[in-house]
């Protein structure tokens, strides 16, 4: 594990998934509501750890409940306003969130394990160094996303045998996990 976090500074970027990292993920279904949203123990205060380490924060996340018309762009908009305005009243930061709608079917699409979310966010923040970042998520497409990008990842999972394990640099079983050894090091 300290290899993955070290020599991280205030240039470094944090990318992480949503669902599964930040919130608890349903099982067979999409966070449609935001009273359908709840963040996992810990992440919170993970929040307020990563803002004083990392340069930018960014999550990166697939939500193809939108084309599956489960919901609309504007509830889940709704969603990531609560999400930033919780993490925000508890000393934390997020600099931006990036979504693909679309089914993963979809030709051209911008689902991950596809790096079009990535190039958005350095379109938005052209300081971000994909070799200087992490990603951190529980499924593979997240490992594949960072993988593709040089970055170093971290699998948010308490059975990592369900990912290649060529895939990610560490396995820690949540997002706070990650904050402490932070902490420890900073």
């Amino acid at each position: 594990m300290e290899e993955v976090i070290k020599n991280i500074d205030k240039s470094w970027t944090l990318f992480l998934d949503r669902d599964g990292v930040i919130n608890v993920r349903p099982v067979n279904d999409y966070v449609k509501t935001w009273d359908e949203f709840t963040f996992l123990p810990g992440v919170l205060s993970a929040f307020k750890v990563f803002s004083g380490i990392f340069d930018r924060i960014l999550i990166v996340t697939n939500q193809q409940g939108i084309a599956k018309n489960l919901m609309t762009p504007r509830d889940l908009y709704v969603i990531h306003q609560n999400m930033m305005k919780e993490i925000i009243a508890n000393g934390g930061r997020l600099d931006g969130i990036y979504y693909c709608p679309d089914m993963y079917n979809k030709p051209h699409h911008c689902r991950k394990p596809g790096i079009r979310m990535a190039k958005w966010a350095k379109r938005d923040f052209p300081e971000i160094e994909y070799h200087k970042s992490i990603m951190v998520g529980d499924t593979t497409n997240d490992m594949q996303f960072g993988r593709k990008l040089g970055m170093r990842t971290i699998l948010i999972e308490d059975d990592p045998s369900q990912v290649d394990a060529n895939l990610y640099d560490t396995n820690l079983p949540g997002l706070v996990d990650f904050s402490r050894m932070l902490s420890a090091i900073n």
